[in-house]
């Protein structure tokens, strides 16, 4: 009875098996229909696109901080360059590809295999770059061919842009490309061969805040190397933007005056130590240095007897002639071998031992106060204040004034000058130091060395009362999106070892030196501005030759021109430093350039 009752539902049972069995079994057929058809009938074609497309790693260079003035003009700026490469990969084959490229490139095939040569052991997807920055002309015949040149990629990536070829040059500095040594070095995270990097002035110094992120993207490519789909991007992170103190305006108005001369010119805010403008003469054009300079140009750069790539202004270093009287006054009225009282009788010369040392004016200068000595420049009167002092008093002076050492700035090779001692040529020399070498060093000659950097921060301090700012490049540094990262805080580092009684004096003889008739440069004199200032004649050669023979002479045996100064001479808001190499004579080659500097600063900045 019970197996009568239960087989209408094994019947049921069964029919649902089968049932279940035969979908099952349909969709393996269509499943192995479709593997049949994608494996054996369309088998080669899609071998074919899995040969030809590939998903690759495409590199994005960031853009580079923006550089600008200290009103916010923009100096240096990055535009787009259009860098053809070639993926070794898909340029099969390869030399029939360059052999079409190198009718459109300007370029010829050997040059080109050359380059891949040189990169054979790198990725074989790599691109190869095989020329930067080229033309619209090219840039449109690769386009108008790109189904003939397979693996030949256009990259834009940005380019350094000096915007006022040459100016600042030594300031801002240049870019050149990245080395086995520098990779190697770990000081520069985030870069790859090819990366151009920061070699030189405001460019090296800020190296890591410039520099930017690099990002990235993932793409598909065909057999071709073209690009079919983005698949995901990683945003690049642009460089942070750098204000310099510098002013753009006042800078174009030194560079203009340095026009086919050799020197500096250095001017500075004495109440801070903001560098106003920084020239030094001759210059170059930086963006020679962007697309990789040719050996014919670099030789021709470093071989100029005229040194265009030192910066005159921190690196080179002179005589400081008789700017250097302010430091032997400012030694005499401190250890009481004068005062304002005491006079000295100017014929011309001062004889010490067997020797006769001349003043620069041959009939003298007659009775001389510390005034006069300084506003007319008598080489006498110094002469006999260094002798009472003797050399190491001097130079302590010196030293504590700032000069014989590294002001700090943020340039690259800055010189540290030189104070000489006693000591010091004992120890270089072997020799004892000779009184008469006193006198020399008492005017700014012998073996006195100073930059024309040093001689505005010492002439800053004496502007202001006596403070020693740290000479500063740097105003702020901004993000992209304008937020404020960091801002320049004035530093003081010292003080001139001078009371204010005394300082007053010397003052008051800077001030008849352009002011008073008989002021070595009172040709420079301003109606609406006061200005106080120093002279200077730096001599090459001996002074025992005559006059004649230095001025009939060739160029290299003239003397080199100084000029100090600041203004106004009550308030003052700018102090310059000039020098001219082989000017001759402070007061006609120098002051000039100093005075239009000031003129000019101080008319567009009247409060």
């Amino acid at each position: 009875m019970s197996t009568y009752l239960n087989a209408p539902d094994n019947d049921w049972y069964k029919e649902r098996l089968a049932g279940a069995v035969f979908v099952i079994m349909a969709a393996f057929s269509l499943l192995l229909i479709r593997l049949f058809y994608l494996q054996i009938i369309e088998g080669e074609e899609y071998r074919r696109l899995s040969e030809s497309n590939c998903i690759r790693i495409q590199s994005i260079d960031p853009p580079r901080g923006l550089i600008f003035d200290s009103r916010g003009e923009l100096i240096v700026d990055n535009r787009p360059s259009f860098d053809v490469s070639i993926i070794p990969r898909d340029a099969k084959p390869v030399e029939e590809t360059l052999n079409r490229l190198a009718g459109y490139m300007g370029m010829s095939q050997e040059e080109m295999l050359e380059r891949l040569e040189k990169q054979k052991k790198s990725v074989p997807y790599k691109p190869v770059l095989l020329k930067q920055d080229v033309g619209r002309d090219i840039l449109a015949a690769i386009e108008v061919h790109k189904f003939d040149l397979p693996g030949v990629v256009i990259n834009v990536k940005p380019f350094r842009h000096y915007i006022n070829k040459g100016s600042a040059a030594h300031v801002l500095g240049y870019l050149g490309e990245i080395n086995l040594n520098e990779l190697k070095s770990g000081k520069y995270p985030g870069t790859e061969g090819g990366d151009f990097i920061g070699k030189y002035g405001i460019e090296r110094e800020f190296e890591d805040m410039l520099h930017g992120t690099r990002g990235g993207r993932q793409v598909e490519v065909d057999a071709t190397g073209r690009v079919i789909r983005v698949l995901k991007t990683v945003d690049v992170k642009p460089g942070t933007n750098i204000y310099l103190t510098l002013d753009e305006e006042l800078q174009k108005v030194a560079e203009k005056q340095l026009v086919d001369k050799v020197g500096a010119v250095v001017a500075m805010d004495p109440t801070n130590g903001n560098i106003l403008a920084m020239a030094s003469s001759p210059t170059f054009d930086q963006n020679d240095f962007v697309t990789g300079l040719s050996y014919k140009k670099w030789d021709e750069l470093i071989n100029n007897p005229d040194r265009p790539m030192e910066n005159k202004a921190v690196q080179a270093v002179y005589p400081p002639a008789s700017t250097y009287k302010i430091v032997t006054a400012i030694a005499g009225l401190e250890e009481g071998v004068i005062d304002e009282t005491l006079t000295f009788t100017c014929n011309g010369y001062h004889r010490y031992g067997n020797r006769v040392y001349r003043c620069w004016k041959n009939g003298g200068h007659g009775t001389v106060d510390i005034y006069k000595a300084i506003s007319e420049s008598c080489d006498v009167y110094f002469y006999q204040v260094g002798q009472k002092l003797g050399v190491d008093k001097i130079a302590f002076y010196a030293t504590a004034s700032g000069l014989g050492s590294r002001t700090g700035i943020s340039l690259d090779n800055e010189s540290s000058g030189l104070v000489p001692t006693s000591s010091w040529k004992k120890k270089k020399m072997n020799k004892p130091w000779h009184g008469g070498e006193t006198l020399s060093v008492a005017i700014g000659q012998g073996y006195n060395l100073a930059t024309p950097l040093q001689m505005v921060t010492f002439m800053a301090a004496v502007a202001n009362g006596g403070t020693r700012y740290k000479p500063q490049l740097l105003k702020q540094i901004e993000s992209a999106d304008g937020q404020i990262i960091e801002k320049n805080h004035a530093e003081i580092v010292g003080r001139l070892p001078v009371s204010k009684q005394y300082l007053d004096m010397v003052k008051k003889g800077l001030w008849e030196t352009v002011q008073d008739n008989h002021g070595t440069a009172h040709g420079i004199r301003l109606k609406q501005i006061d200005i106080s200032g120093k002279t200077g004649t730096a001599q090459v050669i001996s002074k025992r030759q005559s006059d004649s023979d230095i001025e009939d002479g060739p160029e290299h045996h003239k003397p080199h021109a100084w000029f100090v100064a600041y203004a106004p001479s009550e308030a003052p808001r700018i102090a310059v430093s000039v020098m001219v190499e082989h000017g001759e004579h402070g007061s006609s080659t120098a002051a000039p350039i100093a005075r239009d500097l000031i003129k000019q600063y101080l008319e567009r900045n009247p409060d």
